[in-house]
């Protein structure tokens, strides 16, 4: 047998996953200061979520400390013509004293289980770290359609190129590189 990664030898931490309606007002307060603290801009103004809440967040705890997270959000896209359901991944983050501890790699593998766990054809999300490609996250080229999101307000639709999208396969499909991808609303 092989050992576990030695992420999981090291860290006294625990996972877990959190449907958005169990979310406690306590866990919710922690996420936001958690993304508050991880992304160091105002952006979240100590929200748990950064334009929209999601269905599903994976979470690290030290304790009672929330140290790790990663949002979950399932929907129904086009590409092309096609109708796909995707998972769609946002707001990946480690508090930065914890950083270096393989946090990140330990949240993705488990919101790729919840991913693959799912209805979803394929999983998508906007970045450009090395920790996706890594897990087999596919830099892609399409435009996507969107309507854009401002301080939790609806803004016009926006037809974008590149926009650091990346996808991850969940199911037996072909990603069509030239397609437009619609992703019938705001992004995530």
């Amino acid at each position: 047998m092989e050992p576990p990664p030695s992420y999981k030898r090291q860290l006294p931490m625990q996972i877990e996953q959190i449907a958005e309606m169990d979310l406690t007002t306590a866990d919710d307060r922690a996420i936001g200061q958690l993304l508050n603290a991880a992304f160091s801009t105002a952006e979240f103004n100590g929200r748990s979520y950064f334009q929209n809440r999601h269905h599903l967040r994976v979470i690290a705890r030290d304790g009672d400390a929330i140290i790790g997270h990663i949002a979950l959000s399932i929907r129904a896209i086009r590409m092309g013509d096609t109708l796909l359901d995707s998972v769609g991944i946002a707001e990946v983050a480690t508090h930065p004293d914890h950083r270096g501890k393989g946090i990140a790699s330990a949240l993705m593998e488990e919101a790729l289980t919840a991913a693959r766990a799912t209805i979803a054809d394929v999983c998508i999300l906007f970045g450009d770290e090395k920790l996706y490609a890594g897990v087999g996250f596919q830099a892609k080229t399409n435009r996507t359609l969107t309507i854009s999101m401002h301080n939790q307000r609806s803004g016009p639709q926006e037809n974008r190129a590149g926009d650091k999208l990346m996808v991850l396969p969940l199911r037996d499909i072909t990603w069509d590189d030239n397609a437009l991808i619609d992703f019938i609303g705001f992004a995530f």
